[in-house]
């Protein structure tokens, strides 16, 4: 761990010391990238994770001399992204990968994090879901084939599991619920199908929750508290991770790829309770909460145990970020606007 990373704020105020902060170089993603030949390629890099994952990237190779390129491809629909990723120095290609011609036309790099992927409006657009989620991964593993892949997952192709059991583990067997889901696990056999065919090493990274100030489960349940709306407890625990440590893991996780793909699940160690949750919220933002429901005896839960062993503890602990979020709601920091829907049981998002 760098001697900058150790030092946590004791709060956020503003969306550049947001993005600093998760960009800020770690001495893991380092040592990573120093072992690793060849440039970093994140695939999908307009989304939530993705610019902050490239900065990290980039910020890391710079800090210590690698002379490594960071390219980022995306449609990059959003106007101003493109110009903040080319100020940070990563390199930029708009593309859109569903078509073949400009898929094939994208330089070969030896090191792809694959981030592209559909959630949030998946329900009433199943076939766009399906051709994002289940078809883009056989496209992009044979393109790449001479390259190790970080292929961004869901924990959601686990069933739901009793709380007391402290989540699934990477040999739980997947029993995705709903569409969205079953596409997810798609995605994973689809490209474990052409790994094994060209011999892609891989990683299947299952992600619960990464969260920060403008995006995240802890967002959703702070800004219910303050507006004095009810909190739904029928999904009552949950797990997450701060956004700057997922980002870390999957850069981390290129030096663990392997034939078969690995399977990683990722998030921080606790099984977090809403209610609990919520009470502290209200604690720091001297508001009430508002509840409905009773807690299911099961939940959408991770156990990230492996993870932890292999690439050590996350860095940022939960209660800090609690504190932060609060305080960014209290001040009317701006959100990205998309809500998790954690409390979702159906599978319908």
């Amino acid at each position: 761990m760098t001697q900058q990373l150790r030092m946590l704020p004791t709060r956020i105020e503003t969306v550049e010391a947001l993005e600093e902060f998760l960009s800020r170089p770690r001495e893991d993603v380092i040592q990573t990238l120093r072992a690793l030949e060849g440039d970093i390629m994140v695939l999908g890099v307009g989304g939530k994770m993705g610019p902050t994952l490239a900065a990290l990237a980039k910020r890391s190779v710079d800090e210590a001399g690698l002379g490594k390129r960071v390219i980022g491809v995306s449609r990059f629909s959003a106007p101003d992204l493109r110009g903040e990723l080319e100020r940070w120095g990563v390199e930029t290609i708009p593309c859109d990968l569903l078509d073949e011609d400009s898929l094939r036309a994208l330089p070969q790099v030896p090191n792809i994090i694959y981030m592209a992927g559909m959630k949030f409006g998946a329900t009433g657009r199943e076939p766009q879901t399906w051709a994002m989620n289940a078809y883009l991964p056989g496209m992009v593993a044979r393109h790449f084939r001479h390259s190790r892949m970080v292929l961004f997952s869901s924990g959601n192709v686990y069933p739901f599991t009793l709380v007391i059991h402290g989540g699934c583990s990477e040999n739980t067997p997947p029993a995705p619920v709903g569409e969205y889901a079953q596409s997810v696990l798609g995605r994973e056999r689809v490209f474990e199908h052409f790994a094994g065919q060209f011999n892609v090493p891989g990683v299947l990274f299952r992600l619960n929750y990464a969260v920060e100030l403008r995006y995240g489960v802890l967002l959703d349940v702070a800004r219910q508290v303050w507006a004095g709306g009810p909190i739904d407890l029928s999904t009552g625990h949950f797990n997450c991770i701060w956004q700057g440590d997922a980002n870390a893991y999957a850069l981390c996780a290129l030096g663990l790829a392997e034939v078969p793909p690995r399977i990683l699940n990722v998030t921080g160690p606790e099984t977090i309770p809403v209610r609990s949750v919520a009470l502290r919220f209200g604690a720091l933002l001297g508001k009430e909460p508002v509840f409905v429901g009773q807690e299911s005896p099961d939940a959408l839960l991770g156990n990230a145990g492996l993870v932890h062993r292999l690439l050590g503890y996350p860095q940022v602990p939960l209660g800090a970020v609690i504190e932060w979020v609060a305080g960014w709601v209290r001040s009317g920091g701006p959100t990205l606007d998309k809500p998790t829907k954690y409390q979702v049981r159906d599978g319908r998002f």
